[in-house]
């Protein structure tokens, strides 16, 4: 059975604050603990208002302390802004509180802006050296070895996943060289997924990590009892896009009736190219598009993400697509 897992950007809403934002995010995660999702993963961002996961480690300890089974990750840690033993660090630390449930995903970009990756004391060149970084960090989670100058503590020895996050062929191409498990940002930026896939596939090389590819694809879900008040819902990451498109992000707006009367017709071609991996609807139309999604590019694992206004609305679209979830097992849809 192919999982499912979650993405959460712990959104923080127009009237609301981040710490109603973190209350949300974990009484999410304890749902999705009982759904039986897979994982559970935030994601690093920076000078973003309606974000509030920047602190990402820490979020993810205070998740995976507050849930019993499911695993616990970021999606990801954006490699650029942090040096790699204090990765290493950090995860060494939550794997050894919440040993076989943690995950570490790693991107290239900064997650920012210029500006705030001067502020992390980080610049946008250290992308440049990501595969170098990556390399550093998955040494210091080897066993240390004796004469070592720099070890992790704790993180030498310890087990954890890494994965390699990416939109483009880069970390597709780098995923299969070193044998790491490759999640793909198919929600935001989904022109390159079909040759990325094809071509980490085509090119992995077994590790002591991994002996056989394996691709996460992330997919935007957002289900409701009707497909008009999916389409509602729907409305509040669209207008999130546009206003980070005109350079005005901020929190998380609520949905509009009339989402045309918003954008420009310019804008709303950009966001349905950005969007264009997204299932919108009630529970039917919801699994006729995920079958779809599934049956097309045959991903081993489905990362959805529901950024809508509503926390309600946000639990009931995931108890819609756990339900799915079930019900194409029991159709053989998710067979590996």
């Amino acid at each position: 059975m192919i999982p499912f897992s979650i993405l959460d950007l712990a959104p923080v809403t127009e009237g609301s604050d981040a710490a109603q934002a973190f209350r949300n995010t974990l009484e999410l995660a304890q749902l999705a603990d009982r759904l039986g999702y897979e994982r559970y993963w935030l994601a690093e961002h920076h000078n973003m208002p309606g974000i509030a996961s920047a602190a990402t480690a820490v979020l993810i300890g205070h998740v995976a302390g507050g849930t019993s089974r499911i695993r616990v990750g970021a999606g990801g840690i954006m490699l650029p802004n942090h040096a790699p033993l204090q990765v290493a660090e950090a995860f060494g630390t939550l794997a050894s509180l919440y040993p076989g449930r943690i995950d570490l995903g790693l991107g290239r970009a900064p997650g920012t802006d210029q500006a705030t990756a001067k502020a992390l004391r980080r610049y946008f060149d250290s992308a440049e050296a990501f595969p170098q970084d990556v390399l550093e960090l998955l040494g210091y989670f080897e066993p240390a070895t004796s004469g070592q100058p720099v070890r992790a503590v704790p993180g030498a020895g310890i087990e954890v996943p890494v994965w390699l996050l990416g939109s483009s062929l880069f970390s597709a191409t780098l995923a299969a060289r070193l044998g790491l498990p490759f999640a793909f940002a198919s929600h935001f930026a989904p022109d390159a997924m079909d040759e990325a896939l094809a071509r980490y596939r085509r090119d992995f090389r077994p590790s002591a990590r991994l002996q056989q590819p394996y691709a996460m694809l992330g997919l935007n879900v957002v289900a409701a009892t009707t497909d008009a008040e999916a389409r509602r819902l729907f409305t509040t990451q669209q207008q999130s896009f546009v206003n980070l498109r005109r350079g005005r992000p901020g929190l998380i707006p609520p949905p509009l009736d009339d989402i045309e009367s918003f954008w420009s017709p310019v804008e709303k071609q950009g966001v349905e190219r950005a969007l264009a991996c997204a299932v919108v609807g009630a529970p039917d139309t919801a699994q006729r598009g995920i079958e779809a999604f599934i049956a097309r590019h045959r991903p081993d694992e489905l990362l959805v993400t529901t950024n809508v206004f509503e926390h309600a609305a946000r639990r009931h679209s995931f108890e819609i697509v756990a339900a799915l979830h079930h019900r194409l097992a029991d159709a053989g849809m998710t067979s590996r």
